[in-house]
């Protein structure tokens, strides 16, 4: 509300500056100034009051009420938890800042007092690359002891993994050691989080208002739609196949599809290097296995979720559950649920049981420890739901108004006596037809973005599908008429029938969207030559592009590739730059905080 003269006790001069300043102010601010005037109030008769005895009552309570969530993400999904969980806080009357680890100044730590941890844990138990830097200083020497500091971690992860949640595990434990106070114990994730998360924010805000005596707070969403959209990752869009082509020549050894979907009526939006979620479907034929070996009725009725909806047997086989993926806490209740010794001696022993789920899926567990005398609905309900698959999305919504595409590898490879494939891509390149529906949803990712200044140059690297992101950057500054340098990368085995999107590449080389392109086919040498290699080969180019501010962007293989690109990079600005190995670490690491060091891998 605007103060007036004919609404307030001020005269017009004083109304015209407190109208200028109140809506500066921070709700910090407001709680300090309205305490300094009660005090004033309560002193008036003794004079002015002292500033440095009047407030602190306040500041103490303000300093309370202080939140600060850091968060470590790779795709998306902790960033986006971290920001409604703050959006919550602030609804609740918290004063709350919501950070990456990345952006967070370490020494600042000691200084908080409340701090919420939401991050993901990447590969084989590592941190996501926003939270390296802080997760290093967090369990080095410099970390300080913490006093009046309380926290709370939520973990997500992946139970197929070995070292599932481990990131979040090693925050929570090293907080502990370092003198903090859990006000709220750890919550780890899967790849279904929804509920967990929400249970885990409940805590949390449970957690700060009883100790600051306010109301216990109800429990809320810990995920909203992004934009107007009413269409989510608990929600889904079902996006009509517009084209599915494959990308590769005759005689190839691979098949990369080239997927189109319409998002028309959706109100779902991207920007480049933003990922798609497809909730895909299981292979009928890898069902109708399953139901052969229990010889169970496929139109039997069981229940899919904790809301009590009911499917048939076959339906809600291909459809909700995962069976081409063995993770521990799915033996371990089947273990539980049979009382099979042999499969108990399984779990418990780590080594063995990471080597038996390499490679197996359901119908190896249930033919390798039968017989299972249980009901369908006994079984169903060990089995983790069907997760969604996330791709880099490979096109630009201004360039193609309500379409978004994508480039997918079909995975397929034998196994223990049996063919494998891919659930998701091989659904994509097998059975998925133009006119055909399938559940998308968008995925942010604010930690793969073309720089804002479109001045800016780029290097991109990209080998085989990790080449689909990069596809959206040309497509966008070719719309927007960036006039920033760009430099691709692309890799993959055969020039003739592997060089994904060749006459799209060589039109913006031609018309100067792009301004360079080095490729690798490394079968079609007797030395294999991959993308490393080239950059290599150009790293006096390179290290100048470096060095008038070009941003560095990999997608792709995380295993061997991202690593290789990546000890590459270090080598080359060591040697060009003269440097040490040190001072070259510490180079990329600084690039890194400027976001000019980007990756997407997987």
């Amino acid at each position: 509300m605007q103060l007036k003269v004919v609404n307030s006790p001020f005269n017009q001069e004083q109304a015209d500056l407190l109208n200028r300043l109140l809506p500066t102010l921070t709700e910090a601010q407001k709680m300090w100034l309205s305490g300094y005037l009660t005090a004033s109030q309560s002193t008036s008769a003794e004079g002015t009051p002292d500033v440095s005895t009047a407030a602190p009552a306040q500041t103490k309570q303000t300093v309370s009420k202080d939140v600060t969530i850091l968060y470590g993400s790779q795709t998306g999904n902790a960033q986006g938890l971290a920001e409604n969980t703050g959006k919550t806080l602030e609804a609740k009357g918290f004063n709350v800042t919501v950070s990456s680890m990345n952006d967070f100044k370490p020494n600042n730590l000691k200084k908080l007092e409340n701090l919420l941890i939401v991050v993901s844990t990447h590969g084989e138990g590592e941190p996501p690359d926003n939270a390296l830097s802080f997760h290093e200083f967090l369990h080095g020497r410099r970390a300080p002891k913490l006093e009046n500091f309380r926290f709370s971690v939520l973990s997500l992860g992946d139970s197929s993994y070995e070292f599932f949640c481990q990131t979040g595990k090693e925050f929570d434990v090293r907080l502990a050691e370092l003198g903090g106070e859990r006000l709220y114990p750890r919550v780890d994730c899967d790849l279904d989080f929804e509920e967990p998360a929400n249970k885990w924010l409940k805590g949390v805000i449970d957690g700060l208002s009883e100790a600051k005596g306010h109301s216990a707070s109800a429990a809320v969403p810990a995920e909203a739609p992004a934009g107007t959209s009413p269409y989510s990752r608990t929600n889904p869009f079902k996006a009509e196949v517009l084209e599915n082509l494959n990308l590769n020549g005759h005689g190839s050894n691979k098949e990369t599809r080239h997927l189109e979907l319409s998002l028309e009526g959706s109100g779902l939006t991207y920007e480049p290097g933003d990922s798609l979620g497809i909730y895909p479907e299981n292979d009928p034929e890898l069902v109708d296995l399953l139901l052969n070996e229990f010889k169970w009725d496929a139109s039997e009725n069981v229940t899919v979720n904790k809301e009590g909806e009911t499917r048939p047997l076959r339906e809600a086989l291909i459809s909700n559950f995962e069976i081409t993926v063995l993770t521990k806490p799915l033996l371990k209740q089947a273990a539980e649920l049979t009382g099979n010794d042999k499969l108990k001696a399984l779990v418990e022993n780590r080594e063995e049981l990471k080597a038996y789920t390499q490679g197996r899926d359901v119908i190896d567990l249930v033919r390798d420890f039968g017989p299972w005398n249980v009901s369908a609905q006994e079984f169903v309900a060990i089995l983790r739901k069907m997760p969604a698959r996330l791709y880099s999305i490979a096109s630009s919504l201004s360039a193609n108004p309500d379409e978004v595409h994508l480039t997918i590898g079909a995975v397929r490879y034998e196994a223990h006596g049996r063919e494998r494939k891919g659930v998701c891509s091989v659904l994509c390149s097998e059975r998925l037809q133009p006119g055909d529906t399938i559940p998308v949803y968008l995925q942010s990712n604010k930690n793969f973005k073309l720089p804002q200044d479109q001045e800016t140059p780029i290097i991109m690297v990209g080998p085989g599908t990790g080449v689909a992101p990069f596809r959206s950057f040309m497509q966008e500054r070719e719309e927007t008429g960036a006039k920033g340098k760009s430099w691709m990368f692309f890799g993959d085995q055969h020039f003739v029938t592997d060089f994904l999107y060749q006459t799209e590449w060589q039109k913006w080389l031609k018309d100067g969207v792009l301004t360079k392109m080095d490729v690798a086919f490394s079968r079609d040498t007797e030395e294999k030559v991959y993308v490393q290699n080239r950059m290599l080969e150009h790293s006096k180019e390179l290290f100048q592009w470096l060095e008038e501010g070009a941003s560095f962007y990999v997608c792709g293989d995380k295993t061997n590739m991202a690593r290789d690109v990546h000890n590459m990079l270090v080598e080359i600005i060591e040697t060009e730059g003269k440097m040490s190995r040190e001072q070259a670490e510490g180079y990329l690491a600084e690039m890194k905080k400027q976001k000019r060091y980007q990756r997407d891998v997987y």
